[in-house]
């Protein structure tokens, strides 16, 4: 008896010892290598294409902005001319109709030769000729252009016309030699209505309009 209790103690010490080793990490060891994922490929989002368009749209004229009696010689000025826009056309003339007025007031016949015929320029010229003779000086300031309407448009042999109304609000003094205002008021707007037309040869390489008649709208 004695000898199997000795025996068995025996067995509990080195199993307690192989327990005490190998039942505890050392820091030696090396991690177990988990199976990594198979990764599914990227995906390539890609931008959908435009679908070309069959036949251009036509190009719609402003609403109310061209009258009925002008439609006609739009559609014959944009035939013969590729690069005529009659949106972009009524915002230039609304620049010239700026530019030719503040250098008419102020008497600059350089910047008024390039922008107006030759018999629209002897007019131009006269006016401002009496007006130096007097000793008159004009201070006047386009408030704002309230409207801008397409009246009529033809087109013949190269050459197309546009004849436009101008609705617009100006406040202006005339001066006379001394300063002294003799005539206007700049605190009070007066409403102008003017026709002009503006002519361009669509053959020539030079894209600008001039304009070739005035008058005062009924």
């Amino acid at each position: 008896m004695v000898e199997i209790i000795l025996l068995a103690m025996v067995a509990v010490f080195v199993g307690l010892r192989l327990f005490s080793v190998l039942g505890q990490r050392t820091g030696h060891e090396q991690e177990p290598r988990m199976p990594r994922p198979v990764e599914a490929p990227p995906t390539v989002q890609q931008r959908p294409q435009p679908v070309p368009d069959l036949a251009p749209a036509a190009e719609e004229e402003p609403d109310g902005l061209v009258l009925p009696a002008a439609s006609a010689g739009i559609r014959k000025i944009a035939s013969a001319d590729s690069s005529f826009d009659v949106n972009e056309f009524l915002i230039g003339a609304q620049a010239a109709y700026r530019m030719i007025l503040e250098a008419f007031w102020k008497g600059d016949r350089d910047d008024l030769e390039h922008l107006v015929s030759d018999e629209v320029m002897e007019s131009f010229n006269a006016a401002i000729d009496a007006r130096e003779a007097e000793g008159h000086e004009l201070d006047n300031k386009l408030i704002m252009i309230d409207r801008t309407q397409i009246e009529m448009a033809e087109y013949d042999s190269g050459t197309a016309r546009i004849t436009l109304r101008f609705d617009a609000d100006i406040a202006g003094v005339t001066r006379d030699r001394e300063g002294t205002v003799i005539a206007g008021s700049l605190s009070d707007a007066v409403e102008t209505h003017d026709i002009w037309t503006f002519a361009r040869n669509v053959r020539d390489a030079d894209p600008n309009w001039k304009l070739i008649e005035t008058d005062e709208a009924s």
